[in-house]
């Protein structure tokens, strides 16, 4: 007769459950996987296949019941360290979205909007195309398996029981204001020949008066902005791989410098 003590099984159950934790944070709160459009299940059941591949190559847990103060404490951590992790590739498309946003509002479709589901918003037509083709990029660059690969690894970076340092905060908030900064840079040739066209629009409108600027204007700047924006895509692909390898780096940073708990085994 096999006998299974309740410490025993508390051990199982935390060997399983607390990296279970971390990774579904990260595949709730970041790009592709925790889009709304993926069920529930199939969220839960990513994170528990990933946990029991991952687990058996991890140092021993914190030998504590899960429902204990100390259990529940390392959960907390774990769903704070796999949220900062996914939050910071989900600012890839945020970026992205954002140029995208920009880039509508110029060209005049700032009213043509559709619902994001994943965002629960309506967004720019521009920011939900843009934003496809950075999920494809994304894709095709392996991304979600390199963030897969990032989150096993992190387990032995930051071991369970451990948290995260108050420089890898700053680092996550360093990384967040910089979405601005990409945004604008992705936008930049695109609000430039929109400028260029409104200057010229106003100058001949100047020079004949007699013209119907909302006539001629309208038509002229959408023809622009998508010219640009089809000119612009060649160059997409190697500012999305620049942006995926700084959320990665930015991720790795968040892991690097622990702040032990003293929760050990």
């Amino acid at each position: 007769m096999i006998n299974i003590s309740s410490a025993q099984l508390d051990i199982w159950l935390a060997t399983l459950m607390f990296p279970m934790v971390r990774l579904l944070a990260l595949i709730s709160s970041s790009p592709i996987f925790g889009n709304k459009q993926v069920p529930k299940r199939v969220k839960i059941g990513l994170a528990t296949l990933l946990a029991i591949v991952i687990a058996p190559t991890l140092d021993p847990m914190p030998a504590v019941a899960l429902s204990s103060p100390q259990g529940l404490l390392i959960i907390v951590q774990q769903i704070i360290i796999g949220t900062a992790m996914g939050f910071t590739m989900r600012l890839i498309f945020t970026a992205v979205e954002m140029a995208g946003e920009f880039s509508g509002l110029q060209m005049g479709l700032g009213f043509a909007s559709f619902y994001d589901p994943s965002n629960s918003s309506y967004s720019p037509v521009i920011a939900q195309w843009l934003g496809i083709i950075a999920s494809l990029a994304f894709l095709a660059m392996n991304g979600h398996l390199i963030m897969i690969s990032l989150v096993a690894e992190s387990f032995h970076t930051l071991p369970v029981g451990e948290m995260m340092a108050s420089k890898s905060f700053y680092a996550a908030a360093l990384w967040g204001a910089s979405i601005f900064a990409y945004a604008l840079q992705i936008s930049l040739p695109l609000l430039a020949a929109l400028l260029i066209t409104n200057l010229a629009l106003g100058i001949l409108t100047r020079a004949a008066q007699q013209l119907n600027l909302f006539a001629i204007g309208f038509p002229l700047t959408l023809s622009v902005g998508f010219f640009v924006l089809s000119f612009s895509m060649p160059y997409f692909s190697p500012i999305m791989d620049r942006l995926t390898t700084e959320a990665l780096a930015t991720a790795l940073k968040l892991v690097k410098l622990p702040e032990t708990l003293n929760i050990k085994p």
